[in-house]
């Protein structure tokens, strides 16, 4: 198995591995062995989020992995109900104690919410907590183009990191260009499907399967590749050590273009599989 995992230098400086680990709906003890289990298969980059309900698992996982917490990169996510400047604050500072750690390394605006209106505040409550020495890097997620524009005119600081639906159905190949214009990396969340009935399909069809057995990999594997080669990093999530070990290894061949072509192809327009548009949808 190859884990030598390539590296983005986000914008700020900080540099993050090409894939990471989810752990959504990863809780209790069960929760604290698949994380620190994915610690020890190779993963460095691990996601979760205040309203994952999962952040002291995550904490613990840490602490119970043979990995030292200055090789790890932990990233969580404020909710919407906390967007308010001084909230912000303390629900970060809540998130760090809820997982007993001095910093984060990521710390995103979970969603926009731009009917409330108050993202622009939560952003200059993450510069802040960044001053503070809370947080290491300061991103996204689910933030539309014209967030981010808002985000850089109002504030002068571009997100490092932007988390967005991203899978075979929905590409989002203009939200990536206008990221990269700002130098804002993309991150896969759910990259393949979360359980979603039309993208486990995408794992057996003949055309996937045949570009699998070209590789020698799996279809997730493929999937995952694929993620990579668009420059976005995935975080799969998966509860078993097999999975977890199938998931990051990944680096060790290259999709062709026609492939990559191939799994583009299921891109449509309206591919949102859970019907969370950023531009309506409110979460808190």
């Amino acid at each position: 198995m190859n884990h030598q995992i390539p590296e983005y230098t986000l914008n700020d400086g900080l540099k993050v591995p090409a894939i990471g680990f989810g752990t959504y709906s990863l809780k209790g003890e069960e929760g604290v062995k698949s994380i620190a289990s994915a610690m020890d298969a190779g993963y460095r980059l691990i996601d979760t989020a205040y309203n994952y309900e999962n952040e002291a698992t995550v904490g613990r996982a840490i602490k119970q992995s043979s990995i030292a917490r200055e090789d790890l990169l932990i990233s969580s996510k404020l909710p919407g109900r906390y967007h308010a400047h001084d909230k912000a604050l303390v629900a970060i500072q809540e998130s760090l104690y809820r997982a007993d750690l001095d910093y984060y390394d990521l710390y995103l605006i979970h969603w926009p919410n731009p009917k409330k209106d108050m993202y622009v505040e939560a952003w200059q409550a993450l510069i802040e907590a960044k001053k503070r020495g809370y947080i290491r890097s300061i991103g996204v997620s689910n933030f539309l183009p014209e967030h981010n524009e808002r985000l850089i005119k109002e504030t002068g600081v571009a997100p490092s990191l932007n988390q967005i639906e991203l899978h075979p159905f929905f590409d989002q190949a203009d939200q990536r260009e206008q990221d990269t214009k700002h130098g804002i990396v993309n991150e896969s969340w759910s990259p393949i499907g979360r359980g979603n009935d039309a993208v486990q399909d995408i794992l057996k069809d003949e055309n996937i399967l045949g570009i699998a057995e070209t590789h020698g990999k799996t279809p997730t594997q493929i999937i995952l590749r694929w993620h990579v080669q668009l420059g976005s990093i995935p975080i799969p999530k998966a509860g078993s050590l097999q999975h977890q070990q199938e998931n990051i290894d990944i680096f060790d061949f290259e999709l062709s273009t026609e492939e990559m072509q191939v799994i583009s192809a299921f891109n449509r327009t309206d591919g949102r599989l859970w019907d969370q548009d950023p531009s309506e949808y409110e979460e808190f």
